[in-house]
């Protein structure tokens, strides 16, 4: 159930802490801000660093670079080294388009029509577990917000020129 909500979440941009902010910092330090916006650091098992990558290209320049952050996340955490890095894709990994920012969640909900509001309650009310009501809800409203969205845009009259 965890990895398909952690699935469901990445899918809509909704921030998901998997690893540690240890191991992310120490990622950040090792790869730099540009490779780090295309991959995300997921464990360390064995002393094999698990990392997701968004796209092949990126993958396969990494493989070129292995040898190189294995020396730098080694010096830097000289106690537990790292003896691999496994590389494997995940396009969630890829970070938003700088033009597309999520919705905040009371401008999505303000998109929802009542009895949209109704079906998400009905849905989540048999949840116990408060965070995960709470997260469900609004991975809930962002996606029927989206989904309004897309209506509204396919309803809009287009001009001679978006033919």
């Amino acid at each position: 159930m965890g990895d398909i909500l952690q699935k469901v979440l990445r899918k809509h941009r909704i921030p998901v802490q998997t690893a540690d902010q240890g191991l992310r910092k120490t990622w950040m330090d090792a790869v730099g801000p540009k490779i780090a916006a295309y991959t995300r650091p997921e464990a360390v098992r064995r002393n094999v660093l698990f990392i997701k990558v968004a796209n092949s290209v990126w993958m396969q320049q990494l493989h070129f670079l292995k040898q190189d952050i294995l020396e730098k996340i080694n010096r830097a955490n000289a106690q537990n080294p790292i003896q691999n890095i496994f590389f494997s894709l995940d396009e969630t990994a890829v970070p938003a388009p700088e033009t597309k920012r999520p919705q905040a969640p009371e401008q999505a909900a303000s998109a929802l029509r009542s009895r949209d509001r109704i079906l998400i309650e009905k849905s989540v009310a048999a949840i116990a577990d408060t965070e995960l009501r709470d997260i469900l809800q609004r991975v809930m409203t962002r996606e029927i917000a989206r989904r309004r969205r897309i209506e509204s845009e396919a309803r809009r009259p287009r001009g001679r020129d978006s033919r």
